[in-house]
């Protein structure tokens, strides 16, 4: 396959000014929609056979984010994409000032597998109302999704605008030559460092959405009985394969035992039997074999069950794990929940601060003072106080990551942001001109010079 060539008709659409009329990028996107809802039951029968998501799970935490996405943008675009009036300075009085919104160009999405609609479309849906052409390269791990979102699109859209490239790293090494305009990339920082040094041969800019070791931390202040329904679902939900579940809890000593039993009692209200509805596969015999690696059996309390058959590993929660133990070695990405207990929550915060910016963090606790330390002192992409995941579902909310969680965000406004070039303007008028700027130079210019620095300063205090 050419890529190069359909690149080059990308970039040609792209410059007839089609997609800079909102108007033809609501078209889209209502466009999308609709074969995505005329399509719902391809879809759910795909993800089933992929890693046996349901679909309530495909629509709650996959389809219902897209739609969110999708009827934003149809309903704020226009606002969005209107230049942005700014208060002119005093050196370029009489004038006016503006940002203009722009789209980049030529964009490439590269999906992930463990939300492979949400995590492939939904970048779409900005890149579409900001006025790009697009690229999508979705994760060949679950091969039914991708093959099935590569005939929707690749049928309903022409390849100029819109086109989905099937396959694994031949074609996305392929793909990653071209010079795109910006790359948008969601998986693992070991792959987001690979896309990001082949971005750099071209100076294309990227976002990076990777992952980390998302703690979730819980004092003796905390409800202890939500606190473990909250935990257990954020865990839990996608067979733990969900980039900003918690990736390990750290529970106040005085607490833990309560916590675990009420953990314990969850998991038994919540039937995470082998082939229940409501809890996926794991994706594949690779990703099994790995999290079974990170368990250690006598520090089991919960679970530790598995069968390579149905790839199906039972939630599993270690106590009594220390730093240096291998399921704290790296991101777990799967139903392991280890636990770490502590005395101190200033000693605890200080260690997690030094480690890898995680993509998500969580706190449960009713004192305000460990809510405060807990914004002020961690780094981290996003997160909740006494919930966990659930800030990926608001739309008004920046998604992204900081440090090795990666780099750029989305979602609602802030991915119109991510697909857009902000332009700067300056118009001046005609009617009066200064020559303070221009030579010659003089002493006097100077002293003129410096007193209007001062009166700036001055009006900017009252």
């Amino acid at each position: 396959m050419n890529y190069a060539e359909k690149f080059e008709s990308q970039k040609e659409f792209f410059y007839s000014m089609k997609t800079r009329d909102v108007s033809f990028r609501i078209a889209q996107l209502k466009k999308l929609k609709d074969i995505l809802k005329a399509n719902e039951a391809l879809l759910y029968d795909a993800i089933y056979r992929d890693f046996r998501k349901s679909k309530f799970d495909t629509y709650a935490n996959e389809l219902n984010i897209i739609y969110t996405e999708i009827d934003y943008f149809i309903k704020n675009i226009g606002k969005l994409s209107q230049a942005k009036k700014v208060t002119i300075n005093l050196a370029n009085i009489p004038g006016k000032s503006y940002i203009c919104y722009e789209p980049l160009g030529t964009v490439l999405i590269i999906g992930a597998w463990n939300y492979p609609y949400q995590l492939t479309i939904a970048p779409i849906v900005s890149a579409i109302a900001s006025g790009n052409t697009c690229f999508i390269k979705p994760s060949e791990l679950p091969i039914h999704t991708m093959q099935l979102m590569a005939k929707l699109i690749n049928e309903n859209f022409p390849a100029n605008y819109l086109y989905v490239v099937e396959g694994g790293i031949p074609e996305t090494t392929e793909l990653l030559a071209l010079p795109f305009d910006k790359i948008f990339f969601t998986g693992s920082p070991k792959v987001g460092k690979i896309v990001y040094e082949a971005a750099a041969k071209h100076l294309t800019p990227v976002v990076l959405e990777l992952g980390g070791k998302s703690p979730a931390i819980v004092t003796k202040s905390a409800d202890l009985d939500i606190a473990a329904k909250r935990i257990v679902w954020g865990k839990f939900i996608n067979g733990g394969q969900t980039c900003i579940a918690p990736d390990y809890l750290l529970v106040e000593a005085s607490v833990k035992e309560r916590l675990v039993q009420n953990i314990q009692k969850k998991l038994k209200e919540c039937a995470y039997e082998p082939g229940a509805e409501h809890y996926v596969s794991i994706i594949n015999e690779r990703n099994f074999d790995r999290i079974l690696q990170l368990i250690a059996p006598e520090k089991v309390v919960y679970g530790g069950k598995s069968d390579k058959s149905l790839l199906y590993i039972e939630p599993t929660i270690m106590d009594n794990v220390d730093w240096q133990d291998p399921a704290m070695q790296e991101e777990i990405f799967g139903p392991v929940l280890p636990i770490i207990t502590f005395t101190d929550l200033d000693q605890v915060l200080e260690k997690v601060k030094r480690l890898e910016k995680p993509l998500a963090a969580y706190l449960f606790s009713n004192d305000p003072s460990e809510k405060e330390k807990f914004n002020k002192e961690l780094s981290f992409g996003g997160g909740c106080i006494n919930d966990t995941v659930m800030h990926i579902t608001h739309e008004r909310l920046p998604f992204g990551g900081v440090g090795n969680s990666g780099m750029g965000n989305y979602h609602g406004k802030f991915g119109f942001l991510t697909f857009s070039h902000q332009k700067s303007i300056i118009e001046k008028s005609l009617k009066f001109e200064t020559n303070l700027k221009y030579p010659p130079y003089s002493d006097a210019k100077l002293n003129w010079i410096k007193r209007l620095i001062v009166e700036r300063l001055w009006l900017k205090l009252f």
